[in-house]
């Protein structure tokens, strides 16, 4: 099992910058592709970011593609998101999931992620 705990998240004025963090404990991080997700209040879960688990193959939702950045550090058993630019529609629940994964796979699918954690509230102000 891999436990997943979300931090970061906060109340940022709209072109502001936040960074996000996942730490996992549990099972053995270096296996795992990891992404980031989000839900907005009454809308559905959806894809933000994902990265293999090697730290390469960083994919993104067009939404954010030029303002967010995935990275992992497997050494500290932490993936990050790095937000620029916000918008207030980025405010959401960000939450990090985790699944285990061949070499260079990512997913955008929250179905593929088995491991999910609590979440961190990011508000943007306009």
């Amino acid at each position: 099992q891999v436990q997943l705990v979300e931090s970061g998240g906060g109340l940022v004025q709209a072109g502001g910058s936040l960074r996000l963090s996942c730490a996992a404990s549990g099972g053995t991080f270096s296996t795992k592709a990891m992404g980031w997700f989000r839900q907005a209040p009454g809308k559905e879960r959806e894809f933000v970011a994902a990265i293999d688990r090697s730290g390469g193959r960083p994919y993104y939702a067009d939404s954010v593609k030029g303002r967010f950045t995935i990275t992992r550090d497997n050494a500290k058993k932490t993936v990050y998101l790095q937000m620029n630019s916000l918008k207030p529609e980025d405010t959401a629940v960000y939450y990090c999931a985790a699944r285990t994964a061949l070499y260079y796979s990512t997913s955008s699918s929250a179905k593929d992620y088995p491991f999910w954690g609590q979440g961190t509230q990011v508000t943007v102000s306009s």
